[in-house]
């Protein structure tokens, strides 16, 4: 019987088309993953991929992607607790699934979203893929939360950057990894501005909690993938073939290694 492989792709942002790379590499050498959890921009391409959109389309879509597709300034920002308005990722999530809801997906997955309200995690494995992946990827502050019975939910990478334990549980006997924000807290010259500033904490608030989740769950974890992407922010649409690049040559660079696991 052959090992069943699982990927756990991380949250990052615009970072996270790496994770189409990733994907593109495993699909050029036919090996398809048996199950896929994602946390923020790694739920969006994991779910996308999972509801049965090759990566091969995921690539065609992301190269077409514009500011204008995602961004809608919110009028009543305080009140609503968002920068931005979240319908137009709603839309676009809606137009590029393949399938509905997450259990007819042909590639098991599950999300992860961050309650809080309550201060834990909430992971979606069933129901509406477009609602579970738009909550997972709600960054706080800039999206507003998503009610859910009773839970308010945001960005998944807020307790769960990477989730290696997720993808385990779910049956993986090979659990491949890529966490995008490798380099994101390096420092840098200056900050302008309030919203640069809190989107900069942000950066640091990943970086160390992935670091510390990581060495929790690495014994969980045969491969942990890391594009290097020195100087992209994760918040800024730009680049992202760049993204796509890094993460399918690293891809390539270790397939050797990833052909080994799997036996």
């Amino acid at each position: 019987m052959s090992k069943k492989l699982g990927l756990a792709l991380g949250s990052g942002g615009s970072r996270g088309v790496a994770h189409v790379g990733l994907l593109k590499a495993l699909e050029e050498e036919g090996i398809k993953p048996d199950f896929i959890a994602g946390s923020s921009m790694g739920a969006v391409v994991g779910g996308v991929y999972a509801s049965g959109v090759s990566a091969k389309r995921m690539h065609e879509i992301v190269l077409k992607l514009r500011k204008r597709d995602i961004i809608s300034i919110n009028p009543a920002a305080l009140s609503q607790m968002s920068l931005l308005r979240s319908g137009k990722v709603r839309d676009l999530l809606c137009e590029n699934l393949a399938l509905k809801n997450i259990e007819d997906f042909p590639v098991k997955f599950k999300c992860v979203a961050t309650d809080i309200l309550s201060g834990k995690e909430h992971v979606f494995e069933s129901g509406d893929a477009a609602f579970a992946i738009q909550a997972s990827s709600t960054i706080p502050a800039v999206f507003r939360p998503l009610k859910y019975e009773n839970e308010l939910l945001v960005d998944g990478g807020c307790v769960c950057r990477v989730p290696i334990k997720i993808v385990k549980e779910m049956g993986a006997d090979v659990v491949i990894a890529m966490d995008v924000l490798k380099n994101c807290s390096e420092r840098i010259d200056d900050v302008h501005g309030i919203l640069n500033m809190v989107l900069r904490v942000y950066d640091i608030m990943d970086a160390q909690n992935s670091a510390l989740r990581y060495e929790r769950d690495k014994s969980m974890c045969d491969m942990l993938l890391q594009p290097e992407m020195k100087g992209m922010s994760q918040y800024v649409i730009k680049d992202l073939d760049k993204a796509f690049e890094e993460g399918y040559l690293l891809a390539k660079k270790n397939m050797p290694k990833i052909k080994e696991l799997l036996g």
